[in-house]
């Protein structure tokens, strides 16, 4: 049985609140050995002395995709296993850019009494906004 919605939602927003600003070091690997300068591996001579429990595991990959996240403030400890993690900032949504497709909140209309994202202290960046009666 899964957990009620709200449940899963909360658990969800938790972790993106915490999401780490993460670079990646070391470089990704190619699958593909068109693309890479490595000469393909060779086969083993002796498969079964390639699994024994002695054989020496200096082949084996450190991580998983040939790279590491490391946190971009290097104060920061590294992410989990199960943070969220992201490369790059979300570009901003006050100021119109029409390479994004972002309209911009330049004279839009916004709610001075609410805290949500359509309160005029949200909406207005910090611009500051004129009210007006209707």
């Amino acid at each position: 049985r899964l957990p009620p919605f709200r449940v899963v939602g909360d658990l969800l927003k938790d972790r993106f609140d915490g999401a780490s600003h993460v670079a990646a070091s070391g470089h990704h690997r190619s699958n593909n050995n068109a693309h890479s300068n490595r000469p393909p591996k060779k086969p083993k001579e002796n498969a079964i002395a390639g699994n024994s429990i002695h054989s020496k595991r200096e082949n084996r990959r450190k991580h998983k995709y040939g790279f590491q996240l490391k946190p971009f403030n290097p104060e920061h400890k590294p992410p989990g296993l199960k943070d969220l993690v992201y490369y790059e900032l979300s570009p901003g949504f006050c100021e119109r850019n029409t390479k994004l497709g972002i309209q911009g909140t330049h004279g839009r209309l916004c709610n001075d009494t609410s805290m949500g994202v359509d309160g005029c202290d949200i909406m207005c960046c910090g611009r500051g906004y004129r009210t007006q009666e209707v």
